[in-house]
This record gives C-alpha cells, structure tokens and sequence, in this order.
C-alpha cells in the first residue's frame, strides 16, 4: 500500500473547480481531481493539468485512498440534492476528524442542516463562499468559510495560499463563523453584487437615453470613474465592456437583449430579510427590477400605450459646462447609493448575527471582499477601517468618513434623482437608496398614523409619545367597538 501523499482531494471538473485545482497546485499542495463523470478526470489529466502534480481518481474510495490525514475532500458541485448526495457517499469512506467542504452556493440553511448531520457522525464540515468567477478561482478567489470551528487550523494554510491578496499582501480569506455563517455572507455579498450592477445600469441609462452619450463616450466616463472613489472591478469591466466592438464595427452592448437572468442568490438575501426585518431596499430593487427585465414581451406593447415625458435632456446636453458637471451628479448618486446598499448589507449581517448566534468580524469581511471576487473594489477598504475604528458601529452611514462622503454628494444624488423623476428614466435604485437614507435620517416618521389604521380596523393598539416605551393602547375610535383589543404581535 503507498503512502497517501494528497493534501485535499476536489470533486466537480466545471471549470470553478478544475482552475481552483490548479490554482492550489500552483501553490505547492496535490491535489486529487474526480468527477461523477469519470472521462472528465481522464480528459483533464491529459490536457489542462498535464505537467503539474494533479492526481486523478476513478471512485470515490480511490480518491479518499490518496488523501494523508486528517482527509480534506472539497465538492464545487451544483447547490442542492448533488451536495446532499455526495456527502452520504463520502461518509462511508471517511472517518472521525476528517473534513468535507462544500465550495458551491449553497442556501446558508442548507449548511446548517449539513454541519449538523456531518458532526453527528465524528467528522468535521466547511461551507464555503468562493467568488471571482472562473478568473478568481485561477487566480486567487475571495473565500468565506464557515461551520465547525475545528476544522478551521486544517485547512486555513491552503485556503489562504489560494486566495486574492490585497496590496499589504494580506489573503482575502478569514474564518467567518460557525455553521452556515460562510456560505450567509456569500449570499450577502451576491445580494450586494445586485445592487451594484444595478446602479451601474442605471448610470449607464442616465448617460445613454438622458443626454444622449455614445458607447466610446461612456467608456470614457466609465475609464474616468475607475480611477476615483468608485474604482472597482464592476466599474472596470463595464468600461471595457462599452469599448467591445462587433464584427460590424458597432458596439457590442448596444446588440444585447435587455432581458436579465438571475440564479436566485439575490433572491435568497432579499427573502431572508423579511424574516429578519431588515429593509435591504436596493436589493430588493435589483433583483425586481431584473424581474421587469423579463417581461420584455409585455413592456414593448406598453411602450406603445403608455406616454411619459421625453427622456432627451437637450438643455444639458447641448451645454458642456451643465453636462460635465451632471455627469458628476451621476457619479455622485452612483457612489451615495452605493454607500447605502453596503450599509443596508452590514444591517442584515448584524440582524443575521444576533438571530443564529454568529459572531461576525465585519471589518474582516470587508478584507475578504476587497479583492478576488466580484463586488471588489477600493471602497471596502474604507469599510474595513470604519469597523476596525469601531467594530460596534451601529450603521455604516454614521462613520465619520461615510457620512462626511454623502454630505458631499449629496446634492448630486438629489438632482439625478429629481431629474430622472421628471424625465421619466427610471432609476429604481437611485431611488430607493435616498428614500432610505431620508427616512432613516428621520426621528418622526408618519407610522403613528399607520398605527391609528391598524389600531381602528383590527384593534391592534400602540404606544404613546407620553408614556414609556412598551406600554400599549386601544381606542374605541367610533364609539361602536368594545374595548378589547388584539394581542400585539410583531413580523
């Protein structure tokens, strides 16, 4: 029998997992590569990990035979029943303290399930966020993992070999938390990633079909952008995205349908928020607003039907100085909705802590974010400082820097919205993020009315502003109702 000399062994050769195999090769660790389809193993062997020490496997009991101890098997499988399916065949074949990792998008219940059942029979269990795409798996992804705490010292030295590092060369990959805390702030982060597309979307609207700016002029604005607060990896890709050309010479992104997919992640956050009551308002506009998308269909009969004003802002537009300047209010309304989106995210990571008894290092997972995966970008470095100044922060919007930055901006953001408003683009997110930011910066806002309603029609009573917190009143408001009230409940 040979001495078992693989480091992790990795099942699923889509191409996350064959670039995150290499990549871990890269960095000194063999790996064991197997796949349900066992041709896959052979043809990857043969080509794209010929010439480094990748080793292959034909059954799982092959696989966990070449693994030293304690065993590190890690699936990049499809989320749902495959994870599910996997897991009850490795668990013959493994023993007490090894470890399986789960590196797919998995629903963050699902990995609480898992990390139950997994430690219930004497082995350990990792669920993992990893972003970046296939060029951050080959490169240096960003990783988030979570679940049992002691699996944690065993595979900490490969992960974070694997992953992106930032400029003081620290690795974008820490502990998150127990159970499915890793996989929850994946989910957090695509739920940010929604947002942000949409903001870029609807920047690139205002400057398209409000003042009238070609594909090469955008890709300026956009190249301008990227060397400024809003330097990002979206920012980045959308500018060179808007200088591709077709084989006819036109820009590419102006052939595009405008119908927008999704693969549900951002759906999994806006959801959990309503559990949690948390208002992740432009989250939920972006995954909405790619929902209008779809229905392509039926907004081409109802732009027919329906009139608005003419998005043209030929006044601006046809004024250098007035457009210089409200491509700058652009900029501004982009980055203040910005700021609000990340706020909205830290709000349901802390309601998500304190809920499943997770205990989040928020500046770390601004680290962990600022390079490798999707939504990286210079901003999260000033995220990180605002925790590490003061890791109780209540609301990112009430550091000093944040809040000194939408004080400055603010005015622009107010404009675009206003101007978007009456030249009937829409900019759903733009304007949730103000309207946000405007009742969140209310002490009264009109719910005392909203209680009156529910207090007249369902007796559901409220509390005063002249008596203490928690003490609750019923009013007999026709003079007909009797004078019991319902229980008082909240959602």
């Amino acid at each position: 029998m040979m001495e078992p000399k693989a480091d992790i062994a990795l099942i699923g050769l889509a191409v996350m997992g064959q670039n995150l195999i290499l990549n871990m090769n890269d960095h000194g660790f063999t790996v064991v590569a197997y796949n349900r389809t066992v041709d896959k193993v052979d043809h990857f062997l043969a080509h794209e990990a010929r010439g480094t020490r990748v080793l292959g496997a034909h059954s799982i009991a092959d696989m966990v035979a070449q693994l030293k101890r304690p065993r590190r098997v890690m699936m990049l499988v499809k989320a749902g029943k495959p994870v599910d399916e996997f897991i009850e065949q490795l668990l013959p074949h493994l023993e007490p303290g090894d470890i399986i990792i789960d590196g797919g998008n998995s629903l963050f219940e699902d990995t609480n399930r898992r990390v139950k059942h997994v430690e219930s029979k004497g082995l350990l269990y990792i669920g993992t966020g990893v972003s970046g795409g296939e060029e951050g798996a080959r490169k240096g992804p960003s990783i988030m993992p979570g679940g049992s705490p002691q699996a944690w010292p065993h595979v900490k030295e490969i992960f974070q070999s694997v992953a992106a590092k930032v400029a003081d060369g620290a690795p974008c990959c820490d502990w998150v938390g127990e159970n499915g805390a890793g996989h929850y702030v994946k989910m957090v982060h695509n739920g940010i990633e929604y947002g942000d597309m949409q903001l870029i979307c609807e920047a690139y609207n205002i400057l398209k079909n409000g003042l009238g700016l070609g594909a090469g002029e955008m890709h300026e604005v956009f190249a301008d952008w990227n060397t400024g607060e809003l330097d990002s990896y979206l920012i980045e890709i959308s500018r060179d995205i808007l200088a591709k050309k077709d084989e006819d010479g036109a820009p590419l992104v102006d052939k595009i349908l405008d119908t927008a997919g999704q693969k549900g992640t951002g759906k999994w956050t806006v959801v959990n928020s309503q559990d949690l009551g948390i208002p992740i308002t432009l989250m939920a506009e972006a995954v909405y607003s790619r929902c209008v998308s779809a229905l392509k269909d039926e907004r081409v009969k109802a732009s027919r039907k329906l009139k608005g004003p003419k998005s043209a802002m030929a006044a601006i537009a046809g004024n250098p100085a007035r457009r210089k300047q409200f491509i700058a209010d652009i900029r501004d309304a982009l980055y203040c909705s910005k700021i609000v989106s990340y706020a909205q995210g830290y709000m349901l990571m802390r309601a998500a802590a304190k809920e499943y008894g997770w205990n989040l290092n928020y500046g770390g997972i601004a680290l962990m974010w600022r390079g490798g995966c999707i939504i990286r970008s210079r901003f999260l470095g000033k995220i990180k400082d605002a925790y590490d100044h003061n890791p109780k922060l209540m609301n990112l919007m009430l550091d000093d820097y944040f809040r000194g930055e939408i004080k400055r901006c603010q005015k622009g953001w107010r404009n675009v919205v206003a101007t978007a408003a009456k030249r009937g683009i829409p900019v759903p997110a733009f304007s949730t993020a103000l309207a946000f930011y405007d009742q969140y910066r209310s002490a009264v806002l009109p719910a005392n009315l909203l209680q009156a309603q529910r207090d007249y029609f369902g007796a559901h009573t409220y509390e005063r502003v002249d008596k203490p917190r928690g003490e609750f009143f019923h009013t007999n408001w026709t003079g007909r109702g009797g004078t019991t009230s319902s229980s008082t409940y909240n959602v």
